[in-house]
């Protein structure tokens, strides 16, 4: 019984006419029965976002591989008993971060918030799943015989294509978190590149129809970091590419039972 995972990027039709490198980034670690994933996006308005999404995401899961060799519960508990030890967890991840960030910043003479990114990031087991977000973009789990459930409403501010990002002042105020108990079958975070395609907007509901290919795909292969051409194609398709011209970004597991 072992997770089954695979993180894919493609650059955006608009970055690549304007030359631009995609600036979504994401990332996972399995560790037995627990699985560690992270996605970020980095600010369209942000010089370096395309280096301030990679470190974002390898500098959380770096810590949280280092939380989990000391918290052996994430093994045996049925789920953690208070959302606090949670919430602390994923406050002090955010906050490594931040200050990896700033030394970034600070070394190659950037300014901080020319890495501005969003950040998603969870913790699975096969009995729990426990998350963040930080800024727009989505995270939508699939229960054992239940459907699909969105974890967390986007995030996009008061005015249109305003989101909140891990450089903001109020990152770290602004951060959702969440448990949920229950065996996880299917986990699948993005950047808000395809959020017109699998989030349907009038209910924040997520859009069957947009991830039963991806759960069949990730049932029936045996190794998808390897076997990836049907998502590379996907990402790259016309037909996606006609919905957006954003980068596209997916960061998927299932639970191999």
């Amino acid at each position: 019984m072992v997770w089954k995972a695979i993180a894919r990027s493609e650059v955006g039709t608009s970055h690549l006419k304007q030359q631009m490198p995609c600036q979504d980034y994401s990332d996972y670690r399995v560790f037995n029965n627990v699985i560690l994933g992270a996605v970020a996006d980095g600010a369209g308005s942000a010089k370096f976002a395309n280096i301030g999404a990679k470190l974002a995401v390898k500098t959380v899961l770096s810590y949280l591989c280092e939380y989990q060799v000391n918290k052996p519960y994430w093994q045996e508990r049925s789920r953690p008993r208070s959302s606090e030890p949670i919430r602390e967890m994923f406050s002090q991840g955010v906050k490594r971060v931040i200050y990896s960030l700033r030394e970034e910043a600070l070394r190659n003479n950037y300014r901080f918030n020319d890495l501005a990114c969003t950040l998603l990031v969870f913790v699975a087991t096969p009995h729990w799943i426990a998350a963040m977000q930080i800024g727009d973009g989505f995270i939508v789990i699939c229960p054992q015989q239940r459907s699909y459930q969105l974890l967390f409403p986007p995030d996009k501010g008061e005015f249109a294509n305003e989101t909140t990002f891990v450089t903001s002042a109020s990152a770290l105020s602004e951060m959702r978190t969440c448990v949920q108990p229950g065996k996880q079958q299917f986990i699948c975070a993005s950047t808000d590149g395809l959020e017109r395609v699998a989030i349907q907007i009038r209910d924040w509901a997520p859009f069957p129809p947009f991830f039963n290919p991806l759960q069949e795909y990730l049932n029936e292969v045996d190794c998808p970091e390897t076997e990836d051409e049907y998502i590379r194609a996907f990402l790259e398709s016309e037909r996606l590419n006609h919905y957006t011209n954003d980068d596209k970004t997916l960061l998927m597991c299932l639970y191999n039972r």
